[in-house]
Order: C-alpha cells, then sequence, then structure tokens
C-alpha cells in the first residue's frame, strides 16, 4: 500500500499540487480541508475528510484510519492585505487552531510535520538573497502568525514531539502543466495570476503596488517559483525527515529576482498585453525579496526545475483560459 500523508489544505491551490506530487511518487496524499477556500473538484489524489484543523475528532479519526506517520500542513489565511484588516481571524486560523491540531498530531504519535511557511517572516531585507539565519521580524500579521507557528512546532520537537521542517515559500505562481488544478483564489491577489485574468478581461487593470522603488526599472522584485517546484520539494521534505533530517526551515524560491516590470515583459513575449495602472506603495512592501535556496539544495536535493518565467506565464495562462471556458 502506498504510504500515506495527511494533507490539511490539500484542496487549495499549492495543497492541490502537493497531493499530486505525492501520487505521483507512490504515496498517498489524504485531505482534510473545511473548504473554507479550497475546492471538492481539487481532490483527485486520495481520501478526503471536510473538517477544520481544530477539529481534534476528525483529525485523529483520519490519522488512525490510515496510518499516518507524516503531516503537511498547508491549511492558512495567506492574504497579507486582509490580515492587516482583520488581524484576528489570522492568529486563529494561522495559530490559535494550530494549537489543537498540534495537540492531535503529538498525542496520536505523528513523526514528523511540514509546515507552509513564507518569506514574510523575516521582514525588510538586510542582505539579498535571504539565507534562512536572516533576522525574523516580519512586518505584517500574515508573517507574524507563521513565525509564531513556527516556534510552536520548534518548542514541541525539542519537548519530544514531531520534528519538522518549515518550507518559507517565496511567489508561487503558475499551474499544473495537465490544466486540471491552477491559482483559483476568491478575491486573487497575486501578481501572475492577476495579470492573466487581467489579460482575459475577468478582472480590472492590474495595480501595480510603486514604480519608484530603488531597482532598475523603478518596480519591485520578487523571485517567482512554478507552483509544481514547490509541490516536488514537499515530497523531498518528506523522505528527508523519514531519512533523519533535522528541524529547521528551509527556503523555497529560486534564487533568481525578477521585477513586476519584467513579469508584464514576458507576457508581451507571448503576444499579451496586461492592462494595468500604477498605484502607491503598500506600506511594509519591500524593494526587494529574492531567496538563497542553499539549504533547500543541500538538504532536500531540491532544485527547481519548471520555475522560468516563459512557463510560469504561459501555465497560469492556459489555466485560466480553461477557466473562462468553463464559464
Amino acid at each position: 500500500m502506498p504510504e500515506p500523508v495527511l494533507v490539511a489544505g490539500g484542496a487549495g491551490y499549492i495543497g492541490a499540487h502537493v497531493c499530486k506530487a505525492l501520487a505521483e511518487a507512490g504515496r498517498l496524499p489524504v485531505v482534510l480541508d473545511d473548504l473554507s477556500t479550497g475546492h471538492r473538484d481539487f481532490v483527485c489524489w486520495g481520501p478526503f475528510r471536510q473538517a477544520r484543523v481544530s477539529d481534534t475528532e476528525a483529525v485523529r479519526a483520519l490519522v488512525a484510519e490510515h496510518g499516518i506517520r507524516t503531516v503537511i500542513d498547508l491549511a492558512a489565511a495567506i492574504e497579507v492585505g486582509e490580515s492587516v484588516r482583520d488581524p484576528l481571524k489570522f492568529y486563529a486560523n494561522n495559530f490559535g487552531e494550530k494549537v489543537f491540531f498540534l495537540t492531535a498530531l503529538r498525542d496520536a504519535g505523528i513523526a514528523r510535520v511540514i509546515l507552509s511557511s513564507t518569506a514574510a517572516v523575516y521582514g525588510e531585507p538586510e542582505v539579498i538573497p535571504l539565507p534562512e539565519s536572516h533576522p525574523l521580524r516580519p512586518q505584517n500579521p500574515y508573517g507574524r502568525t507563521k513565525l509564531a507557528y513556527e516556534h510552536m512546532l520548534a518548542d514541541v520537537a525539542a519537548a519530544g514531539g514531531p520534528r519538522f521542517l518549515a518550507l518559507r515559500y517565496f511567489n508561487a505562481a503558475g499551474a499544473d502543466a495537465d490544466g486540471k488544478i491552477g491559482e483559483w483564489h476568491d478575491p486573487e491577489s497575486h501578481l501572475v495570476a492577476r495579470a492573466a485574468m487581467a489579460v482575459l478581461g475577468a478582472v480590472p487593470p492590474l495595480e501595480i503596488f510603486g514604480n519608484d522603488w530603488p531597482t532598475p526599472d523603478g518596480t519591485a522584485i520578487r523571485d517567482f517559483v512554478h507552483v509544481s517546484d514547490l509541490a516536488a520539494a514537499h515530497v523531498r521534505a518528506v523522505a528527508a525527515l523519514e531519512a533523519g533530517a533535522p528541524s529547521g526551515a528551509c527556503n523555497l524560491g529560486t534564487g533568481r529576482g525578477t521585477s513586476v516590470a519584467e513579469i508584464l515583459a514576458c507576457f508581451a513575449a507571448e503576444g499579451l498585453s496586461v492592462p494595468h495602472r500604477f498605484a502607491a506603495r503598500r506600506p511594509g512592501d519591500p524593494a526587494r525579496l529574492v531567496a538563497d535556496p542553499a539549504r533547500a539544495r543541500k538538504l532536500l536535493s531540491w532544485t527547481p526545475q519548471v520555475s522560468d518565467l516563459p512557463t510560469i506565464v504561459r501555465s497560469a495562462m492556459a489555466w485560466h483560459r480553461s477557466q473562462m471556458a468553463r464559464g
């Protein structure tokens, strides 16, 4: 029988790609998702239970039923702007409920936890690219709640609980090559997906927050990594923990910075003009945010394979075209 892995948030954008990657690696993804932002149609590769992570009875039942020893936790509220407007929601979802979740996992004898974390834990960069050793000074409630969860996992591991890896994502983008799953948030705030939707007339012109940054073209620079590469990193993280890797954090990025203007130029190279307008900078946004992925290369033997910009843009466009065709 395939080795089971509990995937909390497995009906979401990144979670569904992780489930597909697990299945392709010969494992059984067991999905726990409350469908508050996830999609039932994305659950295609294993059993599904609709429940919140704080539902300890549901968690214990899934662990016992499938003999689970490893958990990947992607369940979270993720929109940075919303976290500023409604911080209590983020503290409840991203930290408060995780106390119950982690208690149930520890009590059930779970050995390994992989956390979907974020580059937002770093705050304003002091150096580029950013190593995991960079000071952790998150600038918004989203980043602070993710960091709090990392600290909780570290404390529980030190007390004899499950070992963990916190995978700090940079900018996830793109969609699965098969076109069955892709980025589907409501509202959609991520740059590449929003640009694709603007091309198709599904949303108003793309808002670009600032064209006066201290960068070569005046627009902010980020590290874009294809969601399928992120998914592959989770499979490798499972294997690394099974092989005895120590608890800790890993950046998931390419180490290559791309400006917003360069993203628009990539769309243009595909014959696609992105309607856009410039707006004021958002408070707390850094000019540059680029990963140092050296630890992921060493610990996980992971390097991005499909994170070139044309592949990201083409896969995103294909996904959003298919969504519009479905109505």
